[in-house]
């Protein structure tokens, strides 16, 4: 289950998630790992925290980040997908998610590690990835684009197994 923040001005033409320049970069990451986008969507069940377009952010720069009060009248949605999906695996996509999943901590402390938790559904193992929004600079500060290789390394292993990983080495090499 991947969970992002809300959908963008993008999504809410279309209906797809991630449709916009920060689902490019996400699924460019994907690729990265050997997942390509197409399978991506078939494999992995994506949700966000609010449900709604936030609207553009007041400087003019990516979107506004949902109230507290939004992300609360949303809640219940997560929750109930949480409670019927009981994933085994949760990507937080970006902070708002990764906060909800694992509190309030810097992206340097849990991006490029795996978490487990408990939530609505039973427990998960949480795999953070930061947000690939271009807004986002977190990604271009000094050791942080090696926390994101060490996540999308994690997420390799775990969504297609040893076998397929050693596999893609030997093609590659």
């Amino acid at each position: 289950m991947l969970v992002g923040q809300a959908p963008g001005q993008v999504e809410t033409g279309g209906g797809k998630p991630f449709a916009g320049r920060a689902g490019r970069t996400l699924f460019r990451w994907m690729e990265r790992i050997g997942l390509d986008e197409a399978r991506a969507r078939d494999w992995l069940y994506i949700s966000a925290i609010t449900r709604c377009y936030p609207g553009p952010h007041p400087s003019g720069r990516g979107d506004r980040v949902p109230s507290p009060a939004e992300r609360e009248r949303c809640n219940d949605w997560l929750e109930s997908e949480l409670r019927i999906l009981q994933p085994t695996l949760i990507i937080p996509v970006g902070r708002l998610a990764i906060d909800r999943f694992l509190g309030s901590l810097p992206l340097s402390e849990v991006v490029g590690k795996a978490h487990e938790v408990t939530h609505a559904g039973g427990r998960s193992e949480v795999i953070p990835l930061p947000h690939p929004s271009g807004a986002s600079s977190w990604i271009h500060q000094p050791g942080n684009s090696a926390l994101l290789e060490r996540a999308l390394e994690l997420l390799r292993d775990r969504l297609l197994g040893e076998a397929d990983v050693r596999s893609m080495h030997r093609r590659a090499g």
